[in-house]
Parts: structure tokens; C-alpha cells; sequence
């Protein structure tokens, strides 16, 4: 509970962090705080300290300047120690993380005299596995022949001068304790498919069996993870515990006091997390392959006892599934028609949604086959993944325990795709329920080197029954905060996508910029609709100029880029040199070129796409103004939001109003958030799209920005 002596604990720790940093109290951040201590300390608990009742769930959408981390965390921290549960603060960025831990954390702890341990959670992937990186630097006529057999799943040891001499320095600088095996701490970036070598998963870690284990870089994060009182990491980590079970990574939910930044991101993280895909003409060739593989195993290997009576039907299996994946195929290619060359020149690969997540029976029938011959195959594997487990501690299974260490990584990766198929058919080929959220289903054109493949999707078009069992029922309590929780003024589309329980709170706190005062919105006249799509970009290269006349720092937001290189290309050739275009650089180094030029006193104009309408933080002189081409309808060909537009629709409701506008909306203000940035900033925005004010829904749209002095031609 929320006592007396926890309200003066977190009263006293502002009123330090603000006096020891010179500050004033912002009125936002102080709402933020209460509404924050209220919701996780009122939290009722039994003689165990698990939470009674209601879910403790509470949503505050606070705006730029706010300070929102000091608030969460002057206001949680107390709360989480008080009641002995961890802090776990998830962010959708990783430049978020690194700044709560780098600078945020560090800072409260210096300033607000409050003592917490804290540290960096990430996935498994971002850290060195040592028996990989051992075995990338054998003598090739060393190397096992099993592992060379199984080269397509990820143990490819062919290495080329470059990337051995790369592997050789991070032996070294392990050796010398100048490496903790952590790629972000590398100190060059290194590239994909190098560093896809060095990694592993759950299903190929041999954990404490693996002769490296006490030296290994993940099990030494984890080890902090257990000892720190803050743990700071991502969303899609912590949907990964959830999806195991919770307290497989992170400590146990209802341990655990949950906190997500940036959380308008965390529903459309949840969907992607629990969607499946699979390539049919890649997994046949896969299933061939393996079928050969462990023929020539066992050729290789007469295996006596168990081992060897579960591997030995697996070719055989492999060929039957392989058999049942090419009807699939054909099954697939006649529905959808497709034809090699239709995703040429950039184009949208061609899709097959089937309406209402409805597929053909004859197909279903098909996939049913698949996941129960997936099911037969992923359990076969699960079984010799076990026994090679017991083979690692020395039980007798017919090899070695060396080499059932160097086995289990190859058919645990195999189990793992295996897996992964069989969830794709069961999601595919499952009966929705009649009153949930169908599931969306369709089929995408894919290369395949010469030819062309058929990629099955099946996704979740709402993430909220995930989230409501996974996380908030399991939760003993948990914040979402965000800039842009809110579309319309209200927070119905994130309730209903996020599956907010009905118990929790929502609260809007107000930024300390004057918009009003700071920065104006002008719409200005113009003649063509953005309908008109090569009119509405004349009319963008004609005002373009004008508008940006005596601007040294500005940003220009397009919704397609097709639109964006028309502009481009119809400008003036002097003017063009201004522009720095996303796309032809990095994002970041467009980001640094852009700050030296105004910084030497340049004009310089960015113009970019939805990815540089959030998070881009251009401060002061470059960003004073910003011009939005059009309002950011989405594009209405992604199949998630097809099947959620056209499940609103059979039940009477419209998908215009319901999600497009409100998407719109909430994006809008996304990109008019790249304007004020600081309380000293000022600045314009121009949005070049006349159905704000000619439509019925413009007004919704202009009431939901934030208080600009409003400018209408």
C-alpha cells in the first residue's frame, strides 16, 4: 500500500533531484509521479506478497519535455523496493535503452539520494557464443563431419581472411579481458552474416554442458540480471519470456513491477511476436536436405539403442512431409495465381489474403496434414534433443559425451524449424472462435533463387487477448507511457489493441512547451487534392521553395516514396543541393550531415518517410520547420489491418472512423512532435493537405494536435 512514509520517500526524492540539478517542478511530471505511485502503490497483496485483486494497470501519455523517465522512475523505484518486486523498464529502441541506462539511471542514483542496482537485459543473440566462435577457428580438417553435414542450418564453417581475422581479434580481446563478448561493446560494427555465426538460440545452447559455460557472455548477463534491482531491456525480450512462460529470461511477472516506454509500439511488437510464416519451396528443399543428411548419418554412424531407433525413421518422415509440402504448394499456387517477375522494379510483393481469415477447405485439409506430420517430426526431435541432454551427463546412449555436446546444437536447430512450422499450420488450419478477432491468412510471392516461392503467413489482427493473459493478468502491476498513447483525444484505440484491462487508469499529462506560444500550424491554400497525386506534387515543388526561403534547418514528412523522389526530381537543380533524401545514406549518417551543414550556417532540408517522423530529435536550429506532404493514411494493402478493417465491418462498425482516422491522427501528431523539442524551441508546420479542413473527420484530426497557434489559407 501507498503509505505515509513511501509518499514522503518519493516526495523527497524530487524535491532532491530537482534542488541537486537546479530545476523546477514541471506540472506534468508532477502529475505523472502521483498518477504513477497511486496506481502501483495501492496494490493489495496476500501473506506471499502476491497481488489480490484487479489487474494494477495504469496508461499516461505525458508529452515531449515532460521528463517522463524521472517521473516513472522517481516514483516506481521506492514502490519496487518497498515491496520487494523488481523494476523491469522496456523500451522499443534501442537509443532509448542505452540513454535510461547510460544517463537517466545514473543520474537519479547521483541526484535524488535513492540506492538501486541496475543493468542491461538483451536476447541472446546480441552476445558471442565461445563454442561457435571455437569451432569457426579449427583447422578445416578438424572440423566435425556432422557439422559440415548440416551446413544449411546456421554451421557453415567455411570462413573467408577477413572474417577470421575479425573471429582471431575477439579471441584475443576476450583473452585479455578487453571483450565482454556483448556486440554492442565491439568497438566496429560487424557485419549481419558475420556475426549470425557467433550467435546461437535456446534451441542449439548446450547451457551447462557447453564446456564454455562459465565463460560464456549470456549466462554472465544473466547472472547480473538475478543480483539488480532495475532491469532495463526491450519489449519484443520481455514478449519473449511471456511467450515461455514468464521468468525464463526476466524475473517471474508476478515478481515483477513492468514499466514500457515508448509502449504505443508494444501491441504491434505483441502481434509480431505471436505471427507465423514459412516458405513452402524452401522448406521442401529443407526437408530433402535433411532427409539425406541423416541417411548418410547413419550410414556413417550405426547408432545402437534409442538414439538410433528415433533417428532412423526421420528420412523417411521428412519425405512424406516433403511430399504433402509440394500439393500445399501447387494447392497455393492456383488460388493465388502468382507469376514470376510481379515483385520486380520495387514493387509490393503480390499477396492472396483469404477474406475473413476463411481459407478454402480442400487447402485446410492440406495444412492439417502438414501440422500433424510437423507435430510428428518436432516431437521425434525433441525426444533425441532429450537424450542427447542425458548423453551430455555421461549416460550411456551409444556416442560419446563429446559428441552428443557437439550434436545437440544441430538437432536443436533442427527442432527449432521444425517447431516453427508446426505453429504456422496450427494458427493457419485452427477455427477462430466466433466472437474473437479472426486470425488473418495469406500467401506472398517470394524469390527463391531462379524460381519462385510461395511464403504462408497467419497472424493475430489484435494483440489484446495476448497481452491481457500473457502480461497484465500476470503482472503485479505495470505502466504504459508514451508521447502518443491517445488518437482523437481518447484512449479507445489503445485500449482495444493493447487489451487494457477495464480496471486500469488512463491519464493524459500536459508538456511544459507552449505550443501556442512557440510554434504555429499552417495550413496553406492550394489547389489540388492529394488525390491527385502528380498535381498535388506540382503544387508541393511550387510552394516548397517559398516556404523553406530563409529556414536553415528543416524537415519535410512524405507519406509514399514515390511522391518524395517526384518532388525531389522537380525542384530547381540549385535547390536540390539543400536536400538530403532518406534512402541514400543511413539514417544516421543523412542525421550528421544534416547537423554539420546547418551548423556551419548551410541551409539544409531532410527530406524522409514515416521512420523520420518519430524519434528523430532535432533540436533548435535544426528543425525550425516542418512540412507534413499529407495527412499519413495508412496504405490499405497490409493484410493485418484488411482483416481487423474488415472484422470492424461485420460487426457494424466503420473502419474509416474506427482505425484509419484514428491512425492518422495519432501519426500526425508523431510528426509534429519533431518540431518543439526543447522549451526554447520555436518553429512552423505546414501541412500541405486541405481535407483537415474540408472533410468531416479534418476537425477530429485538428482538435487531437497539440495547442499550435492554428494558420488556415
Amino acid at each position: 500500500m501507498l503509505t505515509d512514509q513511501l509518499k514522503t520517500q518519493i516526495q523527497d526524492a524530487y524535491r532532491t533531484f530537482l534542488e541537486s540539478r537546479e530545476l523546477k517542478p514541471r506540472y506534468g511530471q508532477r502529475l505523472m509521479i502521483a498518477e504513477v505511485a497511486r496506481t502501483l502503490g495501492s496494490i493489495s497483496v496476500d501473506d506471499e506478497g502476491k497481488r489480490l485483486g484487479e489487474p494494477a494497470v495504469c496508461a499516461v501519455e505525458a508529452g515531449t519535455g515532460t521528463g517522463k523517465t524521472v517521473a516513472y522512475c522517481l516514483a516506481a523505484l521506492p514502490i519496487a523496493k518497498a515491496s520487494g518486486k523488481k523494476l523491469v523498464i522496456a523500451t522499443a529502441t534501442v537509443a532509448l535503452q542505452e540513454q535510461i541506462v547510460n544517463k537517466d539511471l545514473p543520474d537519479i542514483a547521483r541526484h535524488a539520494a535513492l540506492k538501486f542496482s541496475f543493468t542491461l537485459a538483451k536476447g541472446r543473440g546480441r552476445y558471442l557464443c565461445l563454442s561457435k566462435l571455437d569451432t569457426l577457428l579449427q583447422d578445416s580438417s578438424a572440423n566435425n563431419s556432422t557439422a559440415q553435414m548440416f551446413a544449411e542450418e546456421g554451421f557453415r564453417i567455411d570462413v573467408d581472411e577477413g572474417a577470421l581475422a575479425l573471429y582471431q581479434s575477439m579471441i584475443d580481446k576476450l583473452a585479455g579481458n578487453r571483450w565482454n563478448g556483448d556486440r554492442d561493446s565491439w568497438p566496429e560494427a560487424i557485419e549481419d552474416e558475420q556475426w549470425s555465426r557467433l550467435t546461437t538460440d535456446h534451441t542449439q545452447c548446450t547451457n551447462r554442458y557447453c564446456p564454455n559455460f562459465q565463460q560464456c557472455a549470456f549466462f554472465k548477463a544473466r547472472e547480473g540480471l538475478n543480483q539488480s534491482e532495475v532491469i532495463v531491456t526491450n519489449h519484443d525480450l520481455v514478449l519473449a519470456d511471456l511467450a515461455l512462460g514468464g521468468g525464463a529470461i526476466l524475473p517471474d511477472p508476478s515478481d515483477t513491477l513492468y514499466i514500457f516506454d515508448e509502449g504505443h509500439h508494444l501491441p504491434d511488437k505483441a502481434i509480431n511476436h505471436f505471427a507465423y510464416s514459412t516458405r513452402l519451396r524452401s522448406t521442401a528443399d529443407w526437408l530433402e536436405q535433411l532427409a539425406r543428411n541423416l541417411t548418410k548419418l547413419l550410414a556413417q554412424n550405426p547408432l545402437p539403442g534409442d538414439l538410433g531407433r528415433l533417428i532412423e525413421p526421420l528420412p523417411e518422415l521428412a519425405r512424406e512431409i516433403k511430399s504433402q509440402q509440394q500439393f500445399v504448394f501447387s494447392a497455393c499456387e492456383s488460388l493465388a495465381e502468382f507469376h514470376l517477375g510481379e515483385d520486380e522494379q520495387g514493387r509490393e510483393r503480390p499477396r492472396h489474403r483469404f477474406p475473413g481469415g476463411v481459407i478454402p477447405s480442400e487447402l485446410r485439409e492440406m495444412g492439417q496434414e502438414l501440422k500433424k506430420g510437423f507435430s510428428r517430426l518436432n516431437d521425434q526431435l525433441s525426444k533425441i534433443t532429450d537424450l542427447l541432454k542425458e548423453g551430455m551427463e555421461g549416460e550411456a546412449i551409444g556416442i560419446s559425451a563429446q559428441q552428443a555436446e557437439q550434436w545437440y546444437p544441430l538437432f536443436g536447430s533442427l527442432q527449432g524449424r521444425a517447431e516453427a512450422n508446426w505453429a504456422l499450420w496450427l494458427l493457419f488450419t485452427s477455427e477462430d472462435p466466433a466472437e474473437a478477432p479472426p486470425t488473418a491468412r495469406w500467401l506472398s510471392l517470394a524469390d527463391s533463387g531462379s524460381l519462385f516461392d510461395i511464403e504462408v503467413h497467419a497472424s493475430p489482427i489484435l494483440a489484446a487477448e495476448t497481452l491481457r493473459q500473457h502480461l497484465w493478468l500476470r503482472a503485479h502491476g505495470a505502466l504504459v507511457t508514451s508521447a502518443t498513447l491517445t488518437a482523437l483525444g481518447r484512449f479507445d484505440r489503445f485500449s482495444q489493441r493493447a487489451g487494457l484491462p477495464r480496471s486500469s487508469t488512463t491519464s493524459v499529462v500536459p508538456s511544459p512547451f507552449q505550443h501556442a506560444e512557440a510554434g504555429v500550424l499552417r495550413v496553406p491554400a492550394m489547389a489540388c487534392e492529394p488525390s491527385d497525386n502528380q498535381g498535388h506534387s506540382r503544387e508541393i515543388i511550387r510552394l516548397l521553395p517559398e516556404l523553406l526561403q530563409d529556414v536553415r534547418g528543416a524537415l519535410v514528412l512524405f507519406s509514399s516514396r514515390r511522391q518524395m523522389q517526384e518532388v525531389f526530381d522537380g525542384l530547381e537543380r540549385d535547390w536540390r543541393k539543400r536536400v538530403l533524401i532518406q534512402g541514400n545514406l543511413s539514417k544516421q549518417e543523412t542525421l550528421n550531415r544534416h547537423k554539420a551543414r546547418v551548423d556551419d550556417d548551410e541551409p539544409s532540408v531532410l527530406f524522409g518517410l514515416a521512420s523520420f517522423a518519430e524519434g528523430v530529435d532535432l533540436p533548435g536550429a535544426y528543425c525550425e520547420h516542418v512540412v507534413i506532404a499529407k495527412l499519413p493514411f495508412a496504405v490499405p494493402d497490409d493484410p493485418v489491418e484488411a482483416a481487423l478493417a474488415e472484422w470492424i465491418e461485420a460487426r457494424g462498425g466503420n473502419p474509416f472512423m474506427e482505425i484509419t482516422v484514428p491512425d492518422a491522427a495519432l501519426k500526425l501528431v508523431q510528426a509534429c512532435g519533431r518540431l518543439l523539442r526543447s522549451e526554447s524551441d520555436t518553429g512552423v508546420i505546414s501541412l500541405l493537405d486541405r481535407r483537415v479542413v474540408t472533410k468531416r473527420y479534418g476537425k477530429a484530426i485538428l482538435n487531437g494536435l497539440p495547442p499550435f497557434k492554428r494558420q488556415i489559407d
